[in-house]
């Protein structure tokens, strides 16, 4: 399918509403090779996606039911995807979504996870200005989190 050395990554819909609402979607096609997402998410996320997602169905949809049992249809999608696929990571923001997920074995990354690698690469100029526009839309990140973020970019 894809090499190993390749940067795949799957994400759910709050990594797409809050980059989209950031003005920051630029930064996933930056980062990642692939980023690929389910058609469940595609609905969930309800705008067109950029033309680099990879919109692609999960072929167990056994598993996509087990899944579905302890989170929602888009993020239970999108970790049977990252399995099939073999991805470098899942980008979730929902606790309980990220407990499950890593209770599998998934390699789980956050948007604001995102939003500091793309600041460590230096594809944005700052990555506080970047989390100030995060603090203007409906997404909560605690205090703790926004001050270690700044912290490990130096900022």
């Amino acid at each position: 399918m894809m090499q190993k050395s390749s940067k795949v990554i799957v994400t759910d819909s709050s990594c797409f509403i809050i980059l989209q609402k950031i003005n920051a979607l630029f930064i996933l096609k930056e980062l990642f090779q692939f980023v690929l997402t389910t058609p469940e998410v595609q609905i969930e996320f309800g705008y067109p996606l950029p033309s680099w997602v990879i919109v692609e169905s999960v072929t167990d949809k056994s598993l996509l039911k087990k899944y579905n049992q302890f989170v929602d249809r888009g993020e239970a999608s999108a970790m049977v995807l990252a399995r099939e696929v073999n991805s470098d990571y899942i980008i979730l923001d929902d606790k309980e979504a990220r407990k499950f997920a890593e209770k599998l074995g998934l390699n789980v990354k956050g948007t604001m996870g995102i939003l500091l690698i793309a600041s460590q690469k230096e594809l944005i100029p700052s990555l506080k200005h970047y989390l100030d526009l995060v603090q203007l839309t409906n997404f909560r990140v605690s205090k703790a989190i926004i001050e270690g973020l700044l912290k490990d970019a130096g900022e």
